[in-house]
């Protein structure tokens, strides 16, 4: 085995009732101005609410203008805020994009150069501010990766800023913070939260304790991903859900995700179609092409998805876990096929040469993929 390390946010706090232990980590954290990063729409149904309500006598201002798949420009106007406001910490609440931007406001707290200098692996110079991150979906991980990944519109590519100096202080995983996902929500989150499990299993990065990991996020959430979907009050599998998504997000933190993620940026990037969907939708593709180079390894995931594979060959095994993939992004209602977003057949080869830069995802891909191979994943995505 190679050496290999494992890191992620400083502490975690996981359970049901766990925000109540913000004012408490606040206290150690020596934050006494937060400034929470937000939503508009977990300010109006109430979730952030839930926080807030625990901060008394602390002072804090919330910024909610967060968007799905978010730009530079909106990590610059919030640190221009939390700058103004002579805030000493950030709160995250909500998904991916919250946290993602809590993490590029933190840097920009002890930084003062521009946001494309920091593009790409360790180029963060320093340390930020405090960073508590609180999911909202169960499915992203950010709230335990050192990464932060946002939209250029000029080049339409997401891009990711990479530095341990990211990860968060706190993550704080309590289920009853991700009640107020719609169903769609849900869903998506969720095959994201399998995706990064399954990226990280099959990585040429991947250790005993990132498989250990991954192996038992994708079990948790073939169980419980449909209870969630069909029950969003089901307590029990929110909890499930979101212990599967902060397991998958330590092992894809540590593993690397792949082709799924690096053919998943253009579509974000020039289409703005949300990241989970997005990853949802290319992995049983995705997977198709990888499964010829580690199918010892698609046999393991299969038994993860419920699959008994005692009678099975190692090929038999790793289609019925792709063919099981299908089945449940059909269950939740994932749109099948890039035409389903209005996106024109001749734009593929310009995504398949987008994708084949991607080179950070791509080398942890268990088989290497030509432009060419990339475009015709696209084709049969399409």
């Amino acid at each position: 085995m190679s050496i290999s390390s494992f890191k992620i946010a400083n502490k975690l706090i996981t359970g049901e009732g766990a925000t109540s232990r913000i004012p408490e980590e606040l206290e150690r954290l020596q934050v006494k101005n937060p400034l929470i990063i937000t939503d508009k729409i977990l300010v109006k149904v109430g979730t952030v609410a839930k926080v807030t309500d625990l901060l008394e006598g602390v002072n804090f201002d919330i910024f909610d203008g967060v968007l799905p798949e978010p730009e530079f420009s909106i990590a610059e106007d919030c640190a221009k805020v939390f700058i103004k406001g002579e805030h000493d910490g950030v709160i995250a609440i909500g998904g991916g994009s919250a946290i993602d931007i809590a993490k590029a406001v933190s840097v920009f707290s002890n930084y003062e150069g521009s946001g494309e200098e920091i593009v790409g692996t360790d180029l963060v110079p320093a340390k930020g501010a405090p960073i508590i991150a609180v999911p909202t979906t169960a499915g992203t991980g950010s709230e335990v990766t050192n990464i932060s990944i946002l939209s250029d519109k000029k080049a339409q590519l997401k891009k990711g800023v990479v530095s341990d100096f990211l990860l968060p202080d706190v993550a704080i995983v309590s289920p009853e913070m991700t009640i107020s996902m719609p169903p769609s929500v849900t869903a998506a989150s969720g095959i994201d939260a399998l995706v990064h499990a399954i990226e990280a299993y099959i990585s040429i990065n991947r250790s005993p304790i990132t498989d250990a990991l991954a192996l038992h996020a994708m079990k948790l959430i073939a169980v419980h991903l449909p209870k969630a979907y069909t029950n969003p009050n089901n307590i029990h599998s929110r909890e499930m859900m979101a212990t599967a998504s902060l397991m998958a997000g330590m092992a894809f933190g540590n593993a690397g995700v792949g082709a799924v993620h690096a053919l998943a940026y253009p579509l974000g990037g020039r289409y703005s179609i949300a990241h989970g969907i997005s990853n949802a939708l290319l992995l049983p593709y995705v997977m198709e092409w990888n499964k010829i180079s580690c199918l010892e390894r698609f046999r393991d995931i299969a038994e993860a998805l419920g699959i008994q594979t005692g009678h099975l060959s190692d090929m038999e095994a790793a289609d019925q876990a792709v063919n099981r993939m299908r089945d449940l992004c059909k269950a939740v209602r994932i749109p099948d096929g890039l035409r389903s977003f209005d996106i024109p057949e001749d734009a593929l080869e310009e995504m398949a040469e987008d994708a084949s830069q991607i080179d950070r995802l791509l080398k942890n891909n268990p088989r290497v993929l030509t432009k060419q191979d990339i475009f015709e994943i696209y084709k049969e995505a399409y």
